[in-house]
């Protein structure tokens, strides 16, 4: 019985015959010989998990109770994991061993093994057996280290191939796979600084650098600038200890770029300020920063000598960069080259429009030459400026005007007089180039109508006793061109025309400008041949509408 009782009775049997010993141990009176050394054996071989004390005591149930529960346990347990076997579990294997062990010894007590060597060698073999769960632990422990480690390792291996994948990526949508292989070598510096991925991390880092700096290493000097300033900041976040001498490598080729990328963008877009500014602020005593000055002092002499070629008006642009750029620099030996930059531009600037006027831009000289007047009234050149605008405006209507630039020197010689009167109910400018050029304003004579096709030439000017507003010129010899611009009172309908004509020595001239009206119903009346040609007898000026 696995109760351990028993029933029998004292005496002979029936038949006169000894009854056979019991079993086990009567469940009261003292144990038999031997007990507390076969309780220690008993205790010992349960303790090594195989059941062995319940099976020397004959106890199958139980033992197979024992092999069950180890049997769960190495599932649990096989194959090593980095995190050990599951703490409920060993605790409730652990459980188990003590409370087999002492149930062992508690029925070895009463039960006789049958001779005196066999407590001896259930002692022997228990502690004989205990290595094996003992040294079943130190091998699971190493193996769950080497499993430790090759998760550890594996982690490092991720971290890899993040930097190997962003690194085929521009920085800017490739800095998250940079930060998270980051973040996994930094985790395993400082969580695992023994292990064997820990100790491969600073030659990893060595590559994370390269791969993130590869656009400094192949001179992609603006591109590397965001690379770079991420790398710098990285000793903040995770630590000069775990970098090296890593920490401070990012600062000269930082500064480098720098340059490098604000001198490239030098009078374009962006003028290089931004670049250069950072430098100047975050490196002021550098290599790099010494040569800002110089440099932009040199692109601005350059373009200046270039006011002189085929593209002033692109130079001038460049001269406007370089001189903003100048002035936004926090150096103040750099701020002073702005002055420089200035003085190019206003050489720039009347170059520009005497080329866009020999180029046959008219609109475009005239702009640019008239801004030059009104802006840098004291420079010497301000009268050429005006005079050019006005032979670009008759050109653009007139385009033999523009087959040269008026003469900056007014000719000497004799002067003939051309005196234009106005029969035309609005105000009149009159624009003229030639050996001398200017304008002349008539204003609007009061009473005067607008004349129908047949009689605008007949008729104009002539009325006896009217005052017509006039302006006298005295021009030397010479062919001119003129536009007549209406002016105040003119409608939509009404027409700027141009002319040309030439003035002879030893002559005077008249010229008359009116206005001819077209029949609203557009009937076939009678016109001039060509009303915005007008005919000159011997100057004679005229405009529809």
């Amino acid at each position: 019985m696995e109760s351990g009782d028993h029933y029998g009775f004292d005496g002979y049997g029936t038949d006169g015959t000894v009854p056979p010993p019991p079993s086990h141990a009567p469940a009261v009176g003292p144990p038999p010989p031997g007990a507390p050394l076969r309780a220690t054996g008993a205790a010992l071989l349960n303790l090594t998990g195989l059941g062995l004390g319940y099976a020397l005591l004959g106890r199958w149930v139980r033992a197979a109770v024992c092999w069950a529960a180890t049997a769960v346990l190495l599932w649990a347990a096989l194959p090593a994991d980095p995190d050990g076997v599951p703490g409920g579990v060993l605790v409730g294997y652990l459980l188990v061993l003590v409370l087999a062990a002492a149930d062992g010894a508690r029925i070895a007590r009463r039960s006789a093994l049958g001779g005196a060597w066999r407590p001896v060698l259930a002692v022997g073999l228990g502690v004989v057996l205990l290595a094996v769960p003992t040294g079943g632990a130190v091998v699971y422990g190493s193996a769950r280290d080497e499993a430790r480690e090759q998760m550890l390792l594996d982690r490092l291996a991720a971290g890899d191939k993040r930097v190997a994948a962003a690194s085929r990526q521009p920085f800017g949508s490739a800095k998250d796979e940079y930060e998270r292989a980051l973040d996994a070598y930094r985790a395993l510096g400082e969580d695992h600084p023994g292990s064997r991925a820990a100790k491969l991390v600073p030659d990893r880092l060595k590559t994370y650098y390269d791969a993130v700096s590869a656009p400094y290493a192949e001179k992609r000097l603006c591109e590397a600038v965001a690379p770079l300033t991420y790398l710098r900041t990285l000793p903040d976040s995770v630590g000069e200890k775990l970098l090296g001498a890593l920490a401070a490598w990012p600062d000269e080729p930082l500064a480098v770029s720098l340059y490098g990328c604000g001198v490239s963008r030098l009078g374009g877009p962006g003028g290089g300020g931004t670049e250069l500014g950072e430098l100047l602020r975050t490196f002021p005593d550098s290599a790099s920063a010494r040569q800002v000055g110089p440099a932009i002092g040199k692109r601005i002499e350059e373009q200046v000598a270039a006011l002189k070629g085929a593209e002033p008006c692109a130079a001038t642009e460049v001269l406007r960069g370089l001189g903003a750029t100048a002035s936004g620099l926090p150096a103040e030996g750099v701020k002073a080259l702005r002055g420089d930059a200035d003085q190019g531009v206003v050489d720039g600037v009347y170059a520009c429009g005497v080329d866009q006027f020999k180029d046959e831009k008219f609109d475009d000289a005239r702009t640019t030459l008239t801004d030059f007047a009104r802006t840098y009234k004291s420079d010497g050149r301000v009268r050429q400026a005006r005079n050019i605008a006005i032979a670009a405006e008759i050109a653009d209507d007139r385009p033999a005007a523009g087959k040269r630039l008026p003469p900056s020197k007014r000719p000497g010689g004799s002067r003939m007089e051309l005196v234009i009167s106005n029969d035309a109910p609005n105000a009149v400018e009159v624009l003229y180039t030639g050996p001398v050029t200017g304008t002349a304003t008539l204003r609007a004579c009061a009473g005067c109508e607008r004349y129908s096709a047949s009689e605008g030439s007949r008729r104009a000017c002539g009325a006896s006793g009217r005052n017509y507003p006039k302006a006298r010129l005295r021009l030397p010899a010479g062919e001119y061109h003129f536009l007549y611009k209406h002016g105040t009172g003119a409608t939509a309908r009404v027409d700027s025309y141009s002319s040309g004509t030439k003035v002879q020595p030893g002559y005077s001239y008249t010229s008359c400008t009116y206005v001819i009206e077209r029949s609203p119903f557009d009937l076939d009346l009678p016109q001039l041949p060509d009303p915005v040609q007008p005919v000159l007898s011997p100057w004679g000026a005229g405009s529809s509408r």
